[in-house]
């Protein structure tokens, strides 16, 4: 087929696209340039820090070894794992149920019940954060990781995106194991849940993305040391710290690399999880 467009018109079409790349490329690069600026500061000596050189001069590891021995940043990292992924696992069991009673089970005030939950969306946690406080004290969960871990499964948004992608799949499976006698557990542990492993393993990522940056609900929760998660510690690393960006960067930049590279690995999942969200 031949290209029936004008010179003029296809010359356009290039400077628009062309245009479009350079946006993008500029917004890739405003994106990238802090997170490189970051590695290039843990790499320099503390004489070098301020050094406007995005090539270290004198590139050295000692500022990751400082962190890693000389703090207790590993146990951090461990804390951070540890509530990250048990809430992760512990808020798909449940999120997962939610979204399927309220996808396909017919009980009094289910729509009233969404409406409410999904209204959380509204409401941020800095509102919330006194009131959750007090009742996280009244059940004696404070510098705990009970504390930690239980306020920080229920995720409004969890709940939504199951409830959207269990709306897409056919009723058929459903109405053929109930001919077959499965009950309502049966059919959500062994149909649902195998059918949900796209929309469970975003979420997944989502989730532990989420809570391994978490930081005013720890800040808030905790006073114990040992129980510090990663952000509180660089937050009060920055503190002790005022002076030596060349520590404070490289506690950062292992903080960074791993959800980093989990987010690369796993892109093509997370894009699906938001696709999903405007299923019917």
């Amino acid at each position: 087929m031949t290209d029936s467009r004008t010179p003029s018109a296809r010359s356009q079409i290039q400077a628009a696209r062309f245009a479009w790349m350079l946006a993008t490329a500029a917004l890739g690069l405003m994106t990238v340039f802090p997170l490189v600026w970051i590695l290039v500061i843990a790499l320099k000596p503390a004489s070098d820090v301020f050094t406007p050189s995005l090539i270290p001069e004198r590139p050295t590891l000692g500022n990751f070894l400082y962190v890693l021995t000389e703090v207790p940043f590993l146990r951090y990292l461990f804390n951070s794992f540890f509530v990250s992924a048990t809430v992760t696992v512990a808020a798909l069991f449940f999120h997962s149920m939610a979204g399927y009673s309220l996808a396909r089970l017919h009980f009094p005030g289910r729509d009233t019940l969404f409406l409410a939950m999904f209204s959380t969306f509204l409401v941020s946690l800095p509102v919330i954060i006194v009131p959750l406080f007090i009742l996280t004290r009244m059940l004696h969960m404070l510098d705990s990781y009970a504390g930690l871990i239980i306020p920080a499964i229920f995720n409004a948004f969890g709940i939504f995106l199951l409830r959207q992608y269990y709306l897409s799949l056919p009723r058929e499976l459903e109405e053929a194991a109930i001919m077959d006698g499965a009950s309502y557990w049966r059919i959500y542990w062994s149909i649902i849940l195998p059918l949900s492993r796209p929309i469970l393993s975003a979420l997944a990522i989502l989730f532990f993305l989420a809570n391994w940056n978490a930081f005013l609900w720890p800040l808030t929760i905790t006073s114990d040391l040992d129980l510090w998660v990663v952000q509180v510690a660089i937050a009060n690393f920055k503190s002790q710290y005022a002076a030596a960006w060349n520590y404070v960067m490289a506690a950062s930049t292992i903080v960074a690399v791993p959800m980093l590279v989990l987010f690369v690995i796993f892109q093509r999942q997370i894009m699906e999880s938001i696709k999903t969200s405007g299923l019917k």
